[in-house]
């Protein structure tokens, strides 16, 4: 008996062109590189121009993906795109790629749950693939978060960054084992408790405005490192694989401090860890298939490779997925 699995077959991703150091920012407020750099492990970021908005990098993510794909456009009949920075309060920002591509067939649509929104979207495109609503899906993860961060605020203002990645799932049967090709496991959770901690002060429905971002960042740290480590252990037990089985872990790339205390507490050595927030920050819902993008284009990720991704976000909510490539 065969099970139908999402395959992952292209990786892509985009970075505006416009790079902040973090001496930039110092100029700004009441910090220094040392500072951001100890605190963060963040050296710069990039910051969207003028008039280029999440959708425009979610598309040249996408164009991105479907070349090392090899796949057309017109092949696509699933867009979900991760997001909590959209070009517009509705239409979804994922109609907005879906009308850019010159694709005319599907469903396009929005998902949001922070910077777990990758998480959350791969795993919504693979249900929808194994319940044979698509063949081959888009999942994009993009932000601008720099739109909706207060620069006069140095505790935010220097953790986050602007990009997009994506990634091409197309429909294929394997055996059902650990041993297939294809996205395994996901898990997914939130707790509505810990708004507070994280969140952005504004919305269409209170203030009217999009807000900024409003952090408790010590009680974030706390949460992360066990919520992440937690969810991991539950993800690998759903495939039948432990830890001794991951190749790469790909973690949401908050500051690196949590991405270090995560991978102590799996007991994951650091070579096993892709690391990108040095050079992009936190980028939401576009750092884990940014970081995917980068492992794979250099080499680091290859076929057969056991990669798990995690990531938390505001809400709370978290979740992990693990897939062979």
């Amino acid at each position: 008996m065969t099970v139908r699995r999402s395959i992952i077959v292209g990786v892509g991703g985009y970075l505006p062109e416009r790079v902040v150091t973090n001496d930039e920012l110092a100029r700004r407020v009441d910090t220094s590189e040392e500072w951001i750099v100890e605190r963060t492990g963040i050296r710069t970021r990039h910051i969207a121009a003028d008039g280029e908005f999440t959708s425009h990098l979610a598309t040249r993510a996408s164009v991105k993906a479907l070349l090392n794909a090899e796949v057309s456009a017109t092949e696509v009949d699933l867009i979900v795109l991760a997001t909590a920075t959209p070009d517009e309060t509705f239409p979804a920002t994922a109609t907005r790629v879906q009308e850019a591509l010159g694709i005319t067939r599907g469903a396009a649509f929005d998902v949001h749950a922070v910077c777990t929104g990758f998480i959350y979207a791969l795993s919504v495109a693979d249900n929808a693939i194994r319940c044979r609503q698509a063949e081959t899906a888009l999942v994009i993860g993009a932000e601008t978060f720099s739109r909706i961060v207060d620069w006069d605020d140095r505790a935010t203002c220097v953790l986050f960054g602007d990009g997009a990645g994506a990634v091409v799932l197309r429909a294929e049967e394997g055996e059902g084992s650990s041993a297939d090709s294809g996205i395994l496991a996901h898990k997914l959770h939130s707790d509505g408790r810990q708004h507070d901690l994280l969140y952005a002060d504004g919305g269409p429905s209170t203030t009217g405005t999009a807000g900024v971002v409003r952090m408790e960042g010590r009680k974030v740290f706390r949460h992360a490192v066990e919520n992440l480590a937690g969810v991991a252990h539950e993800t690998l037990s759903i495939a039948s694989l432990v830890l001794d089985d991951v190749d790469w872990l790909v973690p949401h790339q908050a500051n690196r401090r949590i991405l270090d205390g995560t991978a102590r507490k799996l007991a994951l050595p650091p070579e096993k860890v892709v690391i990108t927030v040095d050079r992009h920050a936190n980028t939401s819902a576009a750092s884990v298939p940014l970081a995917l993008w980068v492992a794979t284009g250099d080499g680091r990720i290859g076929a057969g490779d056991v990669v798990l991704m995690e990531a938390m976000g505001g809400g709370f909510t978290w979740g992990a997925c693990v897939v062979r490539m």
